[in-house]
């Protein structure tokens, strides 16, 4: 997956479990409820995740379920946010850094990358 030049500032990534996936956005953001947050060296690893996540053909479905936040030191508001469905293998990037380019993404949700990233969302959950 392509990430905006941004992630590189990025020191801070919230996990959001998306409420609704049928609505998942309010007011230009990612809705839910944060559980997870992590900082530094830990965002770079989940960046790294991310940013491995290999192309893929996407269905139609759009249902995000799990969302990653991202921040810097400077500002309170995100730098962007990507909102993942694993159902349609489909990512939507938003935020202040997002080109439009990179709005919208394919990814393989069935490839070790995505089962990986999977696997951690739900133990964020659990946790």
């Amino acid at each position: 997956m392509r990430l905006p030049a941004a992630h590189r500032d990025a020191r801070l990534l919230e996990v959001v479990r998306i409420a609704d996936p049928g609505d998942p956005f309010a007011a230009g953001g990612v809705r839910g409820e944060v559980v997870e947050v992590r900082a530094e060296d830990e965002v770079r690893q989940t960046l790294a995740l991310v940013g491995g996540l290999p192309d893929g053909e996407r269905s139609r479905c759009f249902l995000p379920g799990w969302a990653v936040r991202l921040y810097d030191e400077a500002d309170p508001e995100p730098l962007f946010e990507i909102a993942f469905c694993f159902r349609c293998d489909g990512a939507r990037l938003l935020g202040r850094e997002v080109p439009a380019e990179l709005g919208f993404q394919d990814f393989d949700g069935q490839s070790p990358a995505g089962q990986e990233l999977l696997r951690w969302f739900r133990a964020c959950e659990r946790d």
